[in-house]
């Protein structure tokens, strides 16, 4: 079984660094690839020095655009199972040991490790989706208000440890690049259970996650936070346009949604600088832009 990892990266050399050492201890790995998007902290030399890495240097085109390249790449080069995962999860020296005997699933297109923040369960899986009802969320059934102990059937996951079988990239293809970041795994997620694949959470198969970061680099990320907003608007809008199954789905859900953030900037924008009045006009293009699928890189 020829088994590649894929990492995608952005900024963030220490914790690659660390991600690097943890899948270095995984066998029975055939390859690493890094894909990174266009790191500038010194990230490209430091992967220049790695002989055993492959790599690929791109621009900065999100999460999506770095596992559309990595997903690719393995593919290309004929793996079985590729790994997928962000440079900030930190698989455990036995966590694809304990995947591996679930590729006998017949049914299986992807399995979903479990994550620890600083010792505790971390997740975001959920069981169900609801593409029926715009007045609740589109994730139903999640994992973190349940006790998992066994391998378990959900619907969606992130890309923080995805394992997915050749056969389900052949028929669903890669992930879609133009979404930049923010929902990328669970389009991917429901491309593959409305394919008839199945997505196994494996408790057994352990992998760590990063919590938080310096001073410096919480502030940094907080001023950043503004423009993900509209990737987060436009992206749900997207989904529940692409998936829903009616037409309140396909619009009031995100409508909603994007009212809340406008209101938000209403409230707000008078008394601080986090939003501006011209914010109104950008989270409307980017729920207009969601549901008439216009996607791309603000």
């Amino acid at each position: 079984m020829k088994i590649i990892a894929v990492v995608v990266t952005y900024n963030r050399r220490e914790l690659l660094k660390r991600n690097i050492g943890c899948l270095r201890q995984n066998t029975p790995l055939h390859s690493i690839v890094v894909v990174n998007n266009g790191s500038t902290d010194g990230t490209k030399e430091w992967l220049d020095e790695q002989t055993d890495l492959r790599v690929i240097h791109q621009e900065n085109v999100g999460g999506s655009g770095g596992f559309y390249t990595g997903i690719r790449y393995a593919f290309q080069e004929g793996a079985d199972w590729i790994w997928c995962m962000d440079d900030d999860v930190f698989p455990r020296p036995d966590c694809l040991e304990h995947l591996l005997p679930h590729t006998a699933r017949p049914d299986a297109g992807i399995l979903a490790p479990r994550r620890l923040m600083e010792g505790k369960i971390f997740t975001n899986d959920f069981r169900q989706v609801n593409l029926t009802n715009p007045f609740a969320s589109m994730y139903q059934d999640k994992l973190k208000k349940q006790v998992v102990n066994a391998p378990t059937e959900i619907c969606g996951t992130a890309f923080e440890g995805l394992f997915i079988r050749r056969e389900a990239v052949e028929k669903i293809g890669l992930p879609n690049k133009e979404l930049f970041i923010f929902c990328d795994d669970t389009d991917y997620c429901l491309r593959a259970v409305l394919a008839g694949y199945k997505i196994w959470y494996i408790p057994d198969a352990l992998m760590d996650k990063e919590k938080f970061f310096s001073n410096d680099m919480w502030k940094e990320r907080n001023r950043k936070k503004k423009w993900k907003r509209f990737y987060q608007v436009r992206n749900a809008a997207y989904l529940n346009h692409r998936y829903g199954r009616n037409w309140a789905v396909k619009y009031l859900r995100s409508f909603n949604a994007v009212l809340g953030y406008m209101l938000t900037v209403l409230l707000t924008a008078p008394f601080t600088d986090a939003y501006r009045f011209s914010d109104l006009a950008k989270f409307w293009k980017a729920y207009t832009d969601g549901v008439n699928e216009r996607l791309g890189k603000y």
